[in-house]
């Protein structure tokens, strides 16, 4: 019986060989019922046999993804589609990283060839110029991505997730408003539309998100002849005592950000007050929008009703501390962390101050609002004069 010759390389016009064996190897039959039959291409057989071992060895251990699928890809498929039901602010705030970070160093690499040193020396080169906790969330962006790979089997190991992200330079410090600021931001914010928002973030300690998501429904009032609380919506703004639900935030879902965080606050007269003059504002907005108004019930909204925007609020917020002559580098959850400074300053203690900003407990406040809390550590000191004389 005659055997035909085995050729192992042939040669196409391009002079690129392709290892064609007797017996190739096959991947079973295609929908269409024709035998699928794996093959690969370079200048030389050596070169073709060891593309066709490493086939081989990805097909053993299921990775599926080609030679060409790059850490580009990898990052824009996990943008895409491993953030589903997450909000647009939190895939704009994961896309800024994404574009801004890992794709211009590291995209062009393929996601197979991705080594623990390239993720080293990348981000050792941003150690220099990122803050420790943005390096880490440019760093969470690359594993979450390779993740969303390993699981589709396009790549076998996640290499991002052996490396350490290192320390990088030191991010700004949280800092709070001292009384006489607080004072003079409270002034500059009364011919803005933010006054009331201002006004109650800095005197009831809530979070910027909540603040954006707080409805007149949950604004309350005391009926002293009924003894209960009542929504305004019923009850109206002409009482004397006043409170706000602090059960929604400007997330997904609309949830507060823990379940400790849903919290009721009785609200100073300052603010009570702000808060009355405030709905006078928006009431005018409403007759004048007429028919574009749109009405989501929000406390705070645009001059048409929609949600206000977490950047417009920065912006003006700008402005106003611009205008009380305190420049313009502070942000509006700053006057949350003012609101503990001057808690502790009037000697209201850590696990009340805990409470009022909606922490599970005292270590979370300690921890977030160190450089905001008075030291305390002076009572033993204060007890011993007192005990043995000063």
């Amino acid at each position: 019986m005659r055997h035909r010759p085995r050729r192992a390389v042939r040669t196409g016009r391009t002079g690129r060989a392709s290892w064609n064996p007797a017996c190739p190897i096959s991947l079973g039959f295609a929908p269409d019922g024709k035998r699928q039959r794996l093959k690969r291409k370079a200048k030389t057989k050596t070169a073709v046999k060891d593309k066709l071992i490493k086939a081989v060895k990805d097909l053993e251990t299921g990775v599926t993804a080609s030679e060409t699928y790059t850490v580009r890809d990898a990052v824009n498929d996990w943008l895409s589609k491993g953030l589903k039901g997450r909000s647009e602010g939190t895939i704009t705030k994961l896309r800024i990283p994404a574009e801004t970070h890992v794709i211009p160093k590291l995209g062009k690499i393929k996601l197979q060839q991705l080594r623990a040193d390239h993720v080293d020396e990348w981000l050792d080169e941003l150690s220099s110029d990122l803050a420790t906790r943005t390096l880490r969330d440019v760093h969470s962006v690359l594993k979450r991505a390779i993740r969303q790979a390993q699981a589709r089997d396009l790549v076998l190991r996640n290499v991002a997730e052996l490396v350490t992200t290192p320390t990088g330079t030191d991010g700004r410090p949280s800092k709070a408003l001292t009384r006489q600021q607080a004072e003079a931001v409270l002034q500059a914010a009364e011919s803005s539309e933010l006054h009331a928002y201002v006004v109650i973030s800095l005197t009831t300690g809530i979070r910027t998100e909540e603040a954006r998501a707080l409805r007149w429904d949950h604004v309350v009032a005391w009926i002293p002849s009924l003894k209960k609380w009542q929504p305004v919506t019923q009850a109206g703004l002409k009482h004397k005592r006043f409170a706000i639900y602090v059960w929604r935030a400007d997330r997904v879902g609309g949830d507060t950000k823990t379940r400790k965080s849903r919290r009721t606050l009785e609200l100073p007269t300052l603010a009570a007050h702000s808060l009355k003059q405030h709905h006078a504002r928006q009431a005018a907005h409403k007759l004048k929008a007429g028919e574009a108004w749109q009405d989501h019930n929000l406390v705070f909204c645009t001059s048409v009703g929609t949600p206000l925007d977490a950047a417009n609020v920065r912006r003006v917020f700008r402005h106003i501390t611009k205008n009380a002559g305190i420049g313009t580098g502070w942000t509006p959850r700053e006057l949350r962390h003012s609101f503990v400074s001057i808690m502790s300053d009037q000697g209201v203690p850590i696990e009340t101050i805990a409470d009022l900003v909606g922490h599970a407990g005292t270590s979370v406040t300690e921890a977030v609002y160190r450089y905001q809390l008075k030291p305390v550590i002076t009572k033993g000191a204060h007890t011993m004069n007192t005990i043995f004389g000063d």
